[in-house]
């Protein structure tokens, strides 16, 4: 089911099935220090409560959802994603500086690719496992052109990002692809993973968001103001389990 134009729920807000994430106001982290911790899953409690400052993700029109919990894998707490022909996901709302805190990681572990999936269309646009990082509106920071693109969006859709940056885990496009979203030139999908030869494996990712957002947009970053993560399999109808660890932004090292 395609998730175009669905607005849910405040005080987020989800235009399609790319969910530009706008917060009404960021969860300003203490920027002071070489790193900021975002997800501390590996501390979070085990079960179905949602990790601390995290939100649920949901769409009024998709009424299955993506079940998260937080598991013990190893010696480790983590996120486990369970999707069955669903869409769901988690976010937690931020005010980072990504010209001081370019740099994020995070781990991932993913079970199974979706056979069907296809990131140019909108009736493939799923993924086992995805890191959405959302961006503010900033006007001095974008062209005339995306203003009065972002201005239009809002007529239809209210507080809107200006930009995303999905990285997902893809099963065809090749690493370092940088995809137009089947549904809106706001979002770019970067794709960090690609193909079957590391499924069931712990994977540490490491991006300069500043770089990708450059790279993908063309201009500077505003504030990212938004992180979250998502396992949907609602277009395909398929089945995915993916694990989250740890997510950090942090400076580069001088």
């Amino acid at each position: 089911m395609a998730r175009q134009g669905m607005i849910e729920p405040a005080p987020i807000v989800f235009v399609s099935a790319v969910m530009l994430i706008a917060p009404v106001c960021g969860f300003a982290l203490a920027q002071n220090t070489a790193t900021l911790e975002v997800g501390t899953f590996s501390i979070a409690s085990l079960g179905t409560a949602l990790p601390d400052g995290w939100k649920p993700l949901t769409f009024k029109k998709i009424p299955k959802h993506t079940i998260y919990e937080v598991v013990k894998d190893g010696d480790r707490h983590v996120i486990k994603a369970s999707s069955e022909a669903s869409a769901s996901g988690l976010t937690k709302e931020v005010k980072i500086d990504p010209k001081e805190y370019p740099v994020v990681r995070w781990r991932w572990k993913v079970e199974n690719l979706l056979t069907t999936s296809d990131a140019t269309r909108k009736d493939g646009d799923d993924y086992p496992a995805r890191l959405y990082i959302t961006f503010e509106y900033e006007p001095d920071k974008v062209s005339v052109g995306k203003q009065l693109k972002y201005k239009a969006g809002r007529v239809l859709f209210g507080d809107i990002p200006i930009g995303a940056i999905n990285y997902v885990w893809e099963g065809k496009a090749p690493v370092g692809a940088v995809i137009d979203n089947a549904y809106t030139d706001f979002v770019k999908m970067l794709v960090v993973e690609s193909g079957p030869q590391k499924l069931g494996l712990w994977i540490d990712e490491e991006r300069n968001i500043y770089q990708d957002y450059k790279k993908a947009f063309g201009e500077e970053p505003p504030m990212i103001n938004g992180v979250a993560i998502m396992s949907d399999t609602d277009n395909t109808k398929e089945q995915a389990i993916a694990y989250y660890g740890d997510i950090i932004f942090k400076k580069v090292a001088e």
